[in-house]
């Protein structure tokens, strides 16, 4: 597998696993199968004829994209499993670590991953328990005719949500405590960094470490600093897209899009700027009043 490090802002950095040279015949694991099942269920709801389900795949892609883009990071690496990491142990399979070398300093990398690997851990395992604990609540839902126990569902996913970013972050921990990453400076992806407009927001040295590092170290702005969270934007949703393109990589999109989004709306919201909902939701509701 390959891990990728990219810098969304001075303060957010995205990690992405890609699965490589998975062999035709390996037969998939169940956890897989039903996550494959989901996506079809889901893309077919979209398509459907009852206007329930394109509510449902409406809400529902809304409450996705919601989903911190650290846990989908965490999630897109592999649960490790015995075979696995006998298979690592030995050096059969290499682990790479893509980066942009003019962002990111390499003695800073292992830093960086430790801290994303371990830092919201114990946030999974609690709202794992949540989740666990809120299923059974939601048995009388299902009595209801034609229409499936949505919330079921929705909890049952975020419980193996929480648990598959669990597993991530623990194989990640187990690579870096055994020095089996490879560091891989990416002339591809820092070209693409470098065609950004600087700055998107206001400047501040890039550090590129995940928030909780950063308030221990934090420094405070300056004056004449714009921008109170002393966070700047390192890669635009157009840039992410030409980032995927570049790296010929059109399953990291939707991560991308979805951290960059989420990322912007976390440094307007700490400005008290306006975010995209909320402004969104000013215009619906003028509207309606204009009706």
């Amino acid at each position: 597998m390959r891990l990728f490090l990219l810098p969304i802002s001075t303060r957010r950095t995205l990690l992405y696993c890609q699965k490589i040279d998975v062999p035709a015949t390996q037969k998939r694991s169940i956890p897989d199968w039903i996550q494959d099942k989901a996506a079809r269920t889901w893309a077919e709801w979209e398509k459907g004829g009852y206007k329930w389900q394109k509510t449902v795949v409406y809400y529902g892609n809304r409450a996705l994209r919601r989903i911190p883009y650290e846990e989908w990071g965490l999630k897109s690496i592999p649960p490790l499993s015995q075979r696995m990491m006998q298979v690592e142990l030995k050096g059969d399979e290499k682990v790479d670590v893509v980066y942009p070398q003019s962002l990111i300093p390499q003695g800073k990398i292992p830093k960086i991953l430790e801290t994303l690997a371990t830092e919201r851990e114990a946030l999974h395992r609690k709202r794992l328990l949540g989740c666990f604990i809120g299923m059974p609540l939601t048995i009388p839902v299902g009595i209801l005719p034609v229409i499936p126990n949505i919330p079921f569902f929705y909890l049952a996913y975020r419980a193996w949500s929480h648990w598959r970013a669990i597993k991530g972050g623990q194989h990640l921990t187990f690579l870096l405590k055994n020095n089996l990453i490879t560091l891989r400076p990416s002339p591809i992806v820092d070209a693409v960094y470098a065609r950004q407009k600087q700055p998107l927001a206001s400047t501040l040295e890039p550090t590129t470490l995940p928030d909780a590092e950063l308030l221990r170290n934090e420094e405070v702005p300056g004056p004449e600093d714009p921008n109170p969270s002393g966070e700047t934007m390192l890669l635009s949703q157009a840039n992410g897209i030409k980032m995927t393109q570049a790296l010929d990589l059109p399953q990291l999109e939707v991560e991308l899009e979805r951290a960059i989004w989420q990322v912007e709306n976390a440094i307007k919201e700490k400005a008290g700027q306006p975010t995209e909902d909320e402004i969104k939701s000013k215009d619906e509701g003028d509207e309606k009043k204009s009706q």
